[in-house]
């Protein structure tokens, strides 16, 4: 039997309210999505966080904080991988580099109401975590939600 993957993703916000999201131009392409990735053995959340952070944008973030869970189950649905999402919470005043091209075509900083679509499962559920204030979400939750 095949186990859910972990991944991490990290909402990013500046003062002004607006978080970070990326345009993916590979692998789950042409989705937008908040910095993230899997987590590596040995790895705490915050660990991921940070070197996902760093490897993906360049950016330098310190104390990240875990703030929702997801089981990602349409992302499941559509490819036959199956990843439950640890969501952390992080501030910056940086501007992001693309430091990943041959994954990500750019990142924009955008309101957290008006994400730009189409949007990675993983990443909306996380930010409708958190703008929520809910700990867990699913494709379900939310849709009960928009009824």
């Amino acid at each position: 039997m095949n186990r859910p993957y972990v991944g991490v993703g990290v909402i990013l916000q500046r003062a002004d309210g607006k978080i970070l999201v990326g345009k993916r131009s590979a692998k789950h392409a042409p989705y937008w999505s908040i910095p993230g990735g899997h987590l590596e053995a040995g790895e705490s959340f915050a660990e991921c966080a940070i070197r996902e952070v760093a490897e993906e944008t360049g950016l330098v973030i310190s104390n990240p904080q875990v703030i929702a869970l997801t089981n990602n189950l349409e992302t499941f649905q559509q490819e036959g991988k199956h990843t439950v999402s640890v969501c952390l919470l992080a501030h910056t005043e940086g501007e992001p580099q693309n430091l990943e091209p041959h994954k990500c075509e750019g990142w924009r900083w955008v309101e957290p109401t008006a994400l730009p679509e189409p949007h990675f499962e993983a990443s909306r559920l996380s930010i409708y975590c958190w703008l929520n204030k809910q700990m867990t979400a699913d494709l379900a939750t939310v849709r009960n939600a928009a009824q």
